[in-house]
C-alpha cells in the first residue's frame, strides 16, 4: 500500500484538519464529534441541508459544504457511517429555526444512524425531514444496502435542493424536491481496479488484469457481472442502455414524519426515460479515471441519449463522488423539468462545485 497518510488512525482527522485550513471562508470543523460546517452558519430563515457517509469519497460530503449546497456534513471514517451523534450536533449547529433536512445515501448503517439523529433533534424541538437516495439500477440489494444504493444522484440532489433552500423553500418543499430529484435520477458504476481502505492495507477485490466489474459500488461492492476488458464506446453504452431503459421501480422507504415523530413507509414509483425527456448527465471518476477519459465517455453517452431521443442539456464531468484510487467511473441521469433546472443553474460557490457565485 502506498498512500500519503501518516498514522492509521488520524487519516480522518488529518484530512479535516486540511480542509478547515485551507476553506476558512467555507467551512468550519468541529472534530468531537468530526463534522463540518458552513463558515455562516446557521444561516437565519434558512432550510439547512445536512448529508454524511463514509470518508473516502471526496469531495463528497464536505466539499460540498458552502452557499447553495450542504449547510453541515458528517465524515464518517473510511468506508465506515458516521456516527448518530455526528448527525445530531451538527444538525443543531447549523438549524436556525427553518428545520433541516437530511440527504440519506441508502446504506443500511447511514440509513440507521440518521434515523437515530432524526429522533434525537426532534426531541431537541428542531424540525427535521429525511430523504433517501437510492439510484442505482445495477442492484437491488447489496452487501450494505436494502434496496438499491445511493449513488451518484446524491450529488445532484445536494445542489439542486442546497439552491431551493437558498432562494427560500421550507423545509416541506425541500423534501418535495429532494423526493422528485431521487425519483428522477438513475446511475450505474464500474470498476477497472479495486481500491484499497488504509485500514485494511490490501484492495478490496481483485480483478484480473483483462477484467472489469460492471455495477459496482461505491465502496467496492460487487455488481451485477465480471466481463473482459472493452472499449470505452462498449462499456458507455452497456451501462447508458441499462440506465435508460430501466423499469418503472415502485419501493417503499422510510421517511421521517416531522413534527408527528413517527416514522412513515412511503411507496414511491419511479418513471423511467421516454423519448422527449431533457436530462442532466453527470459522468463521475471513480477516483483514478483521468478527466480525459471520462469526456470519451461523455460524448459517447450523448450519442446513445440522442439515439434514444433523451436530450442532455445540461452535464457534469470528473470527480466529484469518488472511491478512493478505484479506476472507473459511473453515469447518472436525472430527468430534468424546470424546477430542477433552475436550481441547477442557481449559483453554487463550495470548495468541490462553484458556479454563478
Amino acid at each position: 500500500m502506498k498512500k500519503l497518510i501518516n498514522a492509521l488512525d488520524d487519516v480522518v482527522k488529518e484530512q479535516l484538519e486540511g480542509m478547515a485550513i485551507a476553506h476558512p471562508d467555507y467551512l468550519k470543523v468541529n472534530f468531537e464529534p468530526k463534522y463540518v460546517y458552513r463558515a455562516d452558519a446557521p444561516v437565519t430563515g434558512k432550510v439547512a441541508l445536512v448529508s454524511g457517509g463514509g470518508s473516502g469519497h471526496e469531495p463528497m460530503h464536505g466539499g460540498f459544504v458552502g452557499m447553495g449546497m450542504l449547510d453541515g456534513a458528517c465524515p464518517g471514517e473510511v468506508f465506515t457511517s458516521p456516527t448518530p451523534d455526528q448527525m445530531y450536533e451538527c444538525a443543531k449547529a447549523v438549524n436556525a429555526g427553518a428545520g433541516v433536512l437530511f440527504i440519506v445515501k441508502n446504506y443500511t448503517g447511514d440509513v440507521l444512524n440518521f434515523e437515530m439523529a432524526a429522533e434525537l433533534a426532534a426531541a431537541e424541538g428542531i424540525q427535521v425531514q429525511s430523504i433517501l437516495i437510492d439510484d442505482d439500477v445495477a442492484v437491488k440489494d447489496s452487501l450494505y444496502t436494502a434496496g438499491r444504493r445511493g449513488v451518484g444522484t446524491t450529488v445532484l440532489a445536494e445542489k439542486i435542493v442546497g439552491a431551493a433552500a437558498e432562494a427560500g423553500y421550507n423545509l416541506e418543499q425541500c423534501a418535495d424536491l429532494c423526493r422528485k430529484v431521487n425519483m428522477y435520477g438513475r446511475s450505474m458504476g464500474m470498476a477497472i481496479t479495486s481500491c484499497i481502505v488504509p485500514a485494511a492495507g490490501k484492495p478490496t477485490f481483485d480483478l484480473g488484469d483483462d477484467e472489469i466489474e460492471i455495477g459496482i459500488g461505491i465502496h467496492g461492492e460487487p455488481g451485477q457481472k465480471r466481463i473482459k476488458m472493452a472499449t470505452a464506446d462498449e462499456i458507455t453504452e452497456m451501462m447508458a442502455i441499462e440506465i435508460l431503459e430501466d423499469k418503472a421501480y415502485t419501493r417503499t422507504v422510510r421517511e421521517w414524519a416531522g413534527d408527528e415523530s413517527t416514522w412513515d413507509e412511503v411507496d414511491l414509483t419511479d418513471n423511467p426515460f421516454e423519448a422527449g425527456d431533457e436530462v442532466i448527465a453527470f459522468v463521475n471518476s471513480m477516483g483514478g479515471t483521468p478527466v480525459s477519459e471520462l469526456y470519451a465517455v461523455y460524448g459517447k453517452l450523448f450519442e446513445v441519449c440522442a439515439a434514444k431521443g433523451v436530450k442532455i442539456v445540461r452535464n457534469l464531468i470528473g470527480p466529484y463522488i469518488t472511491s478512493l484510487e478505484m479506476q472507473g467511473m459511473s453515469i447518472t441521469l436525472l430527468k430534468a423539468d424546470e424546477e430542477i433546472l433552475k436550481f441547477w443553474d442557481a449559483p453554487v460557490n463550495t470548495p468541490g462545485l462553484r458556479w454563478g457565485a
